[in-house]
């Protein structure tokens, strides 16, 4: 009995509500909208050209006047070299003894001879050959035991 009475419960609710037992409320259903139609927009005027006028000619300068050529300016003279300390040993001499043997025929022969006047004579002259006066009469006058001229 009590499902029976819970049956009668439940369609006396359903009928306040104005809706009938197992029945679904009505719904509004409108038609779709038509599409709008679109309406043709006028195509975009051509755009409008401006006439230019031709650039005028290239209006040619007159050229510049030749550079003058100035003469070079005359060379300087020539820096006088340091004065070299006179040589003391004969770590001194070798080095310059090089220089001024470095053409000759017999190098070792003229090492020799060279560094022998550097030390006695304390100066080499400068250059391969020649220039014996820089030295004084010790170097330009060193003779060897047969009277040959013993600095090269």
């Amino acid at each position: 009995m009590a499902p029976l009475l819970f049956f009668a419960f439940f369609l006396l609710i359903a009928s306040t509500n104005g809706v009938a037992p197992g029945a679904f409320p009505p719904v509004n259903v409108s038609s779709p909208t038509p599409p709008v139609p679109m309406l043709p927009t006028a195509p975009y005027p051509p755009p409008i050209r401006l006439i230019t006028p031709p650039p005028p000619p290239p209006v040619k300068l007159p050229s510049p006047p030749p550079a003058v050529k100035l003469p070079p300016p005359p060379p300087s003279p020539p820096l006088p070299t340091p004065p070299v300390s006179p040589p003391k040993t004969t770590t001194d001499c070798i080095p310059l003894c090089s220089v001024r043997c470095k053409l000759h025929s017999r190098k070792n022969v003229c090492l020799r001879a060279c560094t022998t006047c550097c030390l006695r004579c304390k100066c080499v002259p400068p250059g391969q050959y020649g220039n014996r006066e820089k030295c004084g009469k010790c170097y330009a006058n060193m003779t060897t035991r047969g009277g040959r001229l013993k600095c090269p």
